[in-house]
């Protein structure tokens, strides 16, 4: 159960988050509602997520399944529907798991990854499309997920013929050492290739809490941020 205080931290943090976005695009002459806001929940109670779609916080991201599965069912249980953003690298077994409850996938970095998560959707219980992002590696090092720039297009040719994916556009975060306006500009270049594939694929999902006013500037129209609305999260085992 989340107490009075906890409520009213996670409202005032959650309006000066919105603020810093509405910012963001004000600054790079775009309208707020052009920018979607994804509150990153991982490694906080299913109270917090909860707490933040009854306050009006539709979008939540997660990136480990391990968490995310339970907490997507408890909210479920309680009646609560947020719309389920899976943003964090993800192995093949665990894709049955993830489309049971994520509306998105942000890292769909490879052609086996789309398939095994097509497959899984067709034999999932909710009867709907999984939206799919390809997570881009825009320094070619794909330790930390991302297909590399040469195998953009063709994972993207990939997603979209499968049946129960849509392509929906392109994710990245910027690589240690890089400006983020250099790796944001970068990341729009590989929107574009995408958008040759399919032109509705418009979405680029990028920025997270130190550089989503650089993310917005180069065109991003998601912004996952997490302590910014939560806090500071412990540290992870």
């Amino acid at each position: 159960m989340t107490t009075d205080a906890r409520r009213t931290e996670l409202q005032d943090n959650l309006n000066r988050t919105r603020e810093a976005v509405a910012a963001a695009c004000a600054a790079a002459g775009r309208t707020p509602g052009s920018v979607r806001l994804i509150a990153v929940t991982k490694t906080f109670p299913a109270a917090d997520a909860a707490t933040l779609t009854e306050l009006g916080q539709a979008d939540l991201g997660e990136n480990r399944d391990q968490e995310a599965a339970p907490k997507a069912a408890e909210l479920a249980a309680l009646g609560l529907e947020p719309v389920w953003h899976f943003v964090g690298q993800l192995q093949r077994n665990k894709a049955r798991s993830v489309a049971e409850y994520a509306h998105w996938v942000h890292s769909v970095d490879r052609a086996r990854l789309a398939t095994a998560l097509d497959a899984a959707v067709a034999v999932s219980s909710h009867g709907r499309n999984l939206n799919a992002l390809i997570q881009v590696s825009l320094d070619g090092d794909t330790a930390r997920g991302g297909a590399t720039l040469a195998e953009v297009e063709a994972l993207a040719e990939h997603i979209a013929a499968a049946r129960f994916l849509d392509l929906k556009g392109v994710m990245a975060v910027a690589p240690l050492g890089w400006e983020p306006a250099k790796a944001f500009a970068l990341l729009n270049e590989c929107s574009e290739l995408v958008r040759r594939v399919d032109p509705a694929a418009v979405e680029i999902s990028a920025g997270m809490s130190g550089d989503f006013r650089e993310a917005v500037a180069c065109g991003a129209t998601m912004v996952r941020l997490g302590r910014n609305v939560l806090g500071e999260r412990e540290a992870m085992a």
